[in-house]
């Protein structure tokens, strides 16, 4: 076996233990699933890095609970960034393990931290496949009981992350109703 399939099986592995459930499947396995998925659509020849960055994005999330922050946008933001930290540090300890090399390990933390997002290529490929990733599969039941202004706003904070690239192909790909699409327009 390969090295990064060991380490895709060890994300799989610690997903497996989310207790949160979809379709009776622990909730973090599928979204570290759908995140290669669109990965390998999207950017069929990404760095094995970025393939252990897409499918352990969220590796064991649950374990740091949103509620564990102050409920207000600086609580929000401190709990993501330590949660980037978190999953670049274990991601990093299973590279280890599968031998891949300290330079690599490093890497992990950067792509989930985001650093670099905008002038990187793999951390705007990993934005990509996360802003795709969410408007397939998570959008709509997140978009339930919003008002529009709110979800106008989501939709524009998304567009923003991507590269214009992914902003095109967002609209190739997706019907979206005016003014979402509005959104995506270079």
């Amino acid at each position: 076996m390969s090295a990064l399939q060991d380490v895709l099986d060890e994300i799989d592995a610690a997903n497996a233990k989310d207790p949160t459930q979809e379709d009776g499947r622990p909730a973090a396995q599928i979204y570290g699933e759908r995140m290669s998925s669109e990965l390998a659509r999207l950017f069929p020849d990404a760095s094995e890095v970025l393939q252990i960055a897409a499918r352990g994005q969220h590796v064991e999330r649950w374990l740091l609970p949103r509620d564990s922050y102050p409920m207000d946008r600086p609580g929000y933001f401190a709990w993501r960034k330590e949660q980037g930290r978190r999953h670049g540090a274990r991601l990093a300890g299973m590279m280890s393990k599968a031998g891949y090399p300290s330079a690599e390990q490093e890497r992990i933390g950067v792509l989930l931290r985001k650093e670099g997002i905008k002038r990187d290529a793999e951390v705007q490929a990993l934005e990509d496949v996360i802003c795709f990733t969410f408007l397939k599969w998570y959008f709509s039941p997140f978009a339930e009981g919003r008002d529009a202004d709110g979800l106008q706003r989501i939709v524009e904070k998304t567009a923003l992350k991507m590269s214009p690239e992914g902003r095109a192909r967002v609209l190739e790909e997706f019907d979206l109703p005016e003014p979402f699409a509005g959104a995506f327009r270079d």
